[in-house]
C-alpha cells in the first residue's frame, strides 16, 4: 500500500512516462493502482484474485479517460478502449505463462 512505480512505455510510436501508485490493497484478494502522472486524464486499475479449486482467477478492471475533453472521449471510444483491452489480455497471458511455468525463475535476482 502506498508504493509507486514509474515506467516508460511506447504506444502508437510515442514514448510515455507513467507513474502509478497502489491506492488499495487487500492481500491476497485485491489491489488497485492509479495513475499519479502520465498521459491519461486518469486511470484506475483494479486486480481481483479468487481461488477456485486448484486455480486462481484474476479479473482486471481498467477505467481510464484521455485528456482533451470531447476529442479525448471520442479517441477513447474509437481507438483506445479496444487497444487497451487487447494490450491487457496480451500482458495477462504473458504473466500467466510465467506463473504457470519455470519462466518465473528467470526474473528473480540471484
Amino acid at each position: 500500500m502506498g508504493e509507486s512505480v514509474t515506467w516508460e512505455a511506447i504506444h502508437f510510436a510515442v514514448r510515455q512516462r507513467l507513474t502509478s501508485k497502489i491506492t488499495a490493497f487487500n492481500r491476497p484478494f485485491h489491489f488497485r493502482d492509479e495513475q499519479m502522472k502520465g498521459a491519461f486524464k486518469y486511470f484506475i486499475h483494479d486486480h481481483y484474485f479468487e481461488q477456485k479449486n486448484d486455480i486462481v482467477i484474476m479479473e482486471d478492471i481498467f477505467e481510464f479517460q484521455s485528456p482533451f475533453g470531447l476529442i479525448g472521449k471520442l479517441v477513447d471510444q474509437i481507438i483506445l478502449t479496444n487497444y487497451l483491452t487487447k494490450f491487457l489480455i496480451l500482458r495477462n497471458n504473458m504473466i500467466k505463462d510465467f506463473a504457470e511455468t519455470d519462466k518465473w525463475k528467470s526474473v528473480l535476482k540471484n
